[in-house]
């Protein structure tokens, strides 16, 4: 097999990605003798969530206009169960050939922290192929609660430890992570926390009064605020959403506070590398679509179309040393 350069690898791949229409497999020499022209048979995209959910919509988007660019389809593959764990698994066990890539979010950093034992690493089992953006969640409060901004809030968990609860679409996910480190920032704050089987149930909780808070991420928090359902405190990112201009940023606040959950784009570790460049360029062609973009700024996600293997890493050691922490000192295992 001959061996290419970076610089090769991302010119062959930008060259097929661009042909319109694409009349030639997206093959790099060296593949094709190995392994056959790549792709040459569909490309599976696992998605360790459920069907219709906030990450299966965006996943079967960028699956669509990948399968539209690639001269194979794109086929997205629920896998649900113990959390994200048995479809990351299908992955990190898949064959190394390029036929099939996780889609996944910030669930992944905290793997190894909340579960004692996994059948796969985190780290290693992993190569990042590509960032797709970021998405901010929204801190809801109960129109029952007697506050009116982030301040209110934390003065009356402050004079009240313990007799609050919040909730979150079960442990270790993005709702969960970033409510704990909200109270953490803020001050120690003691809030119960109620882990539920989704977003979706614990909504009528926090409508009737039951729950106090709820951090949910913008796109599905987006309705129940304009509506006046609840009360919208604060955006988790470092700048006000677009959509929302007058609600502040969580750091206006809590000075340095910041979450997301993000989409990521990865392959089974070893993976040959022109591959993973070949679909890195195609997921970022893919991001950078205006229909595309707009699309996903309807839900909130800030799309990114930039990002390199070695980009996309570092995001995910960098997220990993941030939440890791925030897991264990919580206390957060699997439910």
């Amino acid at each position: 097999m001959s061996v290419l350069t970076r610089r090769d690898s991302l010119r062959l791949a930008g060259a097929a990605a661009l042909a319109a229409p694409l009349v030639a497999p997206l093959v790099a020499p060296g593949i094709a003798r190995a392994q056959g022209n790549w792709p040459n048979q569909p490309i599976k995209l696992v998605v360790p969530f459920a069907a219709g959910g906030p990450t299966d919509i965006p996943a079967r988007l960028l699956a669509e206009e990948l399968g539209k660019m690639l001269p194979q389809r794109v086929i997205v593959d629920n896998r649900t169960g113990s959390g994200v764990v048995v479809g990351t698994e299908v992955v990190a066990k898949a064959p190394k050939d390029g036929y099939t890539f996780l889609y996944t979010t910030v669930a992944h950093t905290v793997l190894r922290a909340m579960f004692a034992r996994l059948p796969f690493d985190p780290d290693k089992d992993f190569q990042p192929v590509a960032l797709c953006g970021v998405i901010p969640l929204i801190l809801m409060a109960s129109k029952e609660l007697p506050v009116n901004n982030l301040q209110d809030l934390i003065k009356l968990y402050r004079d009240n430890p313990g007799k609050y609860d919040y909730g979150s679409s079960g442990n270790g996910g993005a709702m969960h992570l970033a409510a704990e480190l909200f109270l953490k920032q803020a001050g120690d704050l003691r809030v119960n926390h109620v882990p539920y089987r989704g977003a979706a149930p614990a909504m009528p909780d926090l409508l009737n009064g039951t729950l106090s808070m709820i951090m949910n991420v913008a796109n599905d928090a987006l309705p129940y605020v304009q509506r006046g359902q609840v009360k919208g405190l604060g955006i988790s990112s470092s700048h006000r959403l677009p959509l929302l201009p007058d609600m502040p940023t969580i750091a206006e606040a809590v000075p340095g506070y910041e979450a997301y959950t993000w989409h990521m784009v990865m392959a089974p570790a070893g993976t040959p590398m022109p591959i993973v460049l070949a679909m890195n360029e195609a997921v970022n062609k893919v991001m950078a679509m205006d229909r595309v973009k707009t699309r996903l700024a309807e839900l909130t996600m800030e799309t990114r179309s930039d990002t390199t293997p070695e980009t996309a890493a570092k995001w995910l050691r960098d997220e990993t040393a941030k939440w890791d922490p925030v897991v264990r000192a919580a206390g957060i295992v699997a439910n």
